[in-house]
C-alpha cells in the first residue's frame, strides 16, 4: 500500500488550508525571474494536481509526477477540464524521468521531507538537475527541523463532512524523522464508515544539508526564504522556501 492510498480521496478536503493559490501566485512571481524564459515547468510529487492545474491555468505548459497511483487519479480528474491539462506521470522522486528537459521545476508542501534517506534526497537532486535546461530555477519547500521536532508526541485532528482524521506524531532526535501514523475515517456512500491507517515519515533536512545535496547536484545561486516570501527566514520558520538554478 502506498502512503495515500486512504488519504488521496479526502487530501484536498483535508488541505482545504494550504493556500493553494497564493503558493501559486508566489511560484508566478519567482518564475519570471528566472535566467531563462518559462514555459515548461516539473511539478515533482505534486499529489491531487491543484498546484499543476493551478500553473497550467496560467499558461505554463506542466508535466506533473507522484509516486501515488491513488493521487494521481484525483489530478487527472481534477485536470479533465483544462484547455491544456498537465501531463501527469507515475514516478517515484529518486527515479524521475521526462522525455525533454524543462525551463523550470517546483516541488510544493514538503514533498522533499519525504525523502528520508541521504541516497533517495541526493538521487532526486540529481535527476532534477539532469532534466532541468541550463540557467533554469528549482523551487521547493520543506518543513523546518524546528516544526517537525515541535511536533514530537502531538495528536492532531482534522475533518469533514465526508472523513474524519487523526494524525499522532513522533520525532526522533536520532534519525531525525517525524513519523505520523494516521487514522482516517471515510464515509461510504451507504451511509458506513471505513476506517484506514497509514504512516507517514518526514526527515528534517537543515539547510547545511540541503545546501550541500544542491551543489552536488550541479546547482547554484541557492537562497532560503520564509514561507510565500523573498525575506530570508525568521527563527520561527515552520517552512522554508529553497530557490537554487542550475548551473
Amino acid at each position: 500500500m502506498s502512503r495515500y492510498d486512504a488519504l488521496a480521496r479526502s487530501y484536498d478536503g483535508l488541505m482545504a488550508d494550504a493556500a493553494y493559490r497564493r503558493r501559486a501566485a508566489f511560484l508566478r512571481r519567482m518564475l519570471r525571474g528566472s535566467a531563462i524564459p518559462v514555459k515548461t515547468v516539473l511539478d515533482l510529487a505534486c499529489g491531487t494536481g491543484t498546484i499543476s492545474c493551478l500553473l497550467a491555468e496560467r499558461g505554463y505548459q506542466v508535466i506533473a509526477t507522484d509516486g501515488s497511483e491513488e493521487m494521481l487519479t484525483q489530478a487527472a480528474a481534477k485536470a479533465a477540464a483544462l484547455e491544456r491539462p498537465p501531463l501527469f506521470l507515475h514516478q517515484e522522486m529518486p527515479r524521475l524521468r521526462l522525455m525533454e528537459p524543462v525551463d523550470a521545476a517546483v516541488s510544493t508542501l514538503d514533498s522533499l521531507n519525504y525523502l528520508t534517506g541521504e541516497k533517495a534526497l541526493g538521487e532526486t537532486l540529481r535527476r532534477v538537475g539532469r532534466w532541468l535546461k541550463p540557467g533554469g530555477l528549482f523551487l521547493f519547500d520543506v518543513n523546518t527541523p524546528r516544526k517537525l521536532r515541535r511536533m514530537d508526541g502531538q495528536i492532531y485532528m482534522d475533518e469533514t463532512e465526508e472523513s474524519f482524521c487523526v494524525w499522532r506524531t513522533f520525532f526522533s532526535e536520532k534519525t531525525q524523522i517525524c513519523t505520523y501514523q494516521v487514522d482516517l475515517f471515510q464515509l461510504l456512500p451507504d451511509g458506513t464508515w471505513e476506517r484506514s491507517c497509514e504512516e507517514h515519515r518526514e526527515r528534517a533536512w537543515t539547510q547545511e544539508q540541503l545546501r550541500s545535496f544542491l551543489a552536488e547536484a550541479g546547482f547554484g545561486s541557492v537562497t532560503v526564504m520564509g514561507d510565500l516570501t523573498t525575506e530570508p527566514p525568521g527563527e520561527q520558520e515552520d517552512r522554508w522556501v529553497i530557490r537554487a538554478e542550475k548551473k
